[in-house]
């Protein structure tokens, strides 16, 4: 039978020391009210003893935990690594440790992990939707008890809560421009089965670029998946199966775009000859597939940086790095032999 060791307190080093336990509690504080080598021979005993701090105890009177939730809506790509390694950077600085978790793109998890983190007392929240959240009612918890809560890249409006993204119809808008101008007339945009927030901005985005050089747009030729590189292939398969095959393809992230294009590939589909593709995101396979894909390039690392910053900025009651309640970073167009039909 294993018996359970006894937790060593403050009162048992301070038994052991013979002296106070206030003393103890101030010296491992480092208060400077405790002379130099009482402090040492505390830290000493308290090493020896094996001694741990209650963090718990000490944030409950605090009312804090020093602890920041985030929500992703998938962990696979080096576009959500970036950002968490932005978030982490800013936020260790700021002496608060991170929990992560994803909804894999599901509404019903994204609800479970967010009670989860309301539970455990979170001081903060980072959250990027999954696809298919069409509301933001499963966070209200969060506004009502005055938990400082920031969306980042797939984003929704709120008034208590900022979001950080970027212009999702110009990035779109400008991948579209640039198929066009290499000629495409006939473009297939693949896109989400819910149209999110994002989803719905880079369609925009692409409608409008047809508009705008009087392509007519054409429901044919738009593809809903799930976005994952087998949802690709099997985007592949459709485009093949077309009556009039198309000339471009737009995918609204780099894993479809990227399944899409391998899969053409064995179909004997030259690329961009005989249909140019493109994605979104700039993830690592963007540039490691053959032909590399032109793709919508944002940094990750520094959307993270921002958003993390304004959630510690709210901890700290510090003045609103946001004003319009939404900050709008840089992207850019990585244009690549994947859709460069004219050299």
């Amino acid at each position: 039978m294993n018996i359970l060791e006894k937790e060593i307190t403050i009162y048992d080093i301070a038994r052991k020391l013979n002296i106070s336990a206030a003393t103890v509690s101030r010296g491992l504080m480092n208060h400077p009210s405790v002379n130099v080598n009482t402090k040492q021979r505390i830290v000493e005993t308290a090493d020896q003893m094996g001694y741990r701090s209650n963090h718990l105890a000490s944030n409950l009177r605090k009312k804090r935990s020093n602890i920041i939730g985030i929500i992703v809506g998938n962990l696979n790509s080096s576009f959500m690594s970036n950002i968490i390694s932005g978030v982490d950077s800013v936020l260790s600085k700021a002496n608060y440790n991170l929990i992560i978790s994803q909804s894999l793109d599901n509404i019903d998890k994204e609800v479970n992990i967010a009670q989860a983190m309301y539970n455990n007392r979170v001081d903060g929240l980072l959250v990027s939707l999954a696809y298919d959240t069409e509301n933001a009612e499963h966070f209200e918890s969060f506004v009502k008890r005055g938990i400082p809560l920031v969306y980042f890249d797939r984003t929704f409006p709120h008034e208590q809560c900022p979001g950080v993204a970027i212009d999702n119809v110009k990035a779109a808008y400008d991948v579209t421009q640039h198929l066009i101008e290499q000629g495409c007339k006939r473009i297939v945009h693949v896109t989400a089965y819910r149209l999110s927030a994002v989803a719905l901005d880079r369609f925009n985005g692409y409608k409008q670029a047809l508009l705008d050089n009087n392509i007519p747009f054409d429901e044919s030729l738009i593809i809903y998946t799930h976005l994952g590189m087998q949802d690709g292939e099997k985007a592949a398969h459709q485009i093949l199966n077309m009556p009039e095959r198309p000339d471009a393809v737009f995918a609204i992230n780099d894993a479809c775009a990227v399944g899409c294009l391998l899969e053409l590939k064995k179909h004997g589909i030259n690329i961009p000859e005989d249909i140019a593709v493109a994605g979104f995101n700039n993830d690592r396979e963007a540039s490691i597939v053959e032909p590399n894909l032109t793709t919508v390039n944002y940094k990750g690392y520094e959307m993270g940086e921002v958003a993390a910053q304004i959630l510690v900025d709210r901890l700290n009651n510090v003045t609103d790095t946001v004003t319009d309640n939404k900050l709008i970073l840089k992207s850019d167009l990585i244009i690549r032999e994947s859709s460069l039909r004219k050299k």
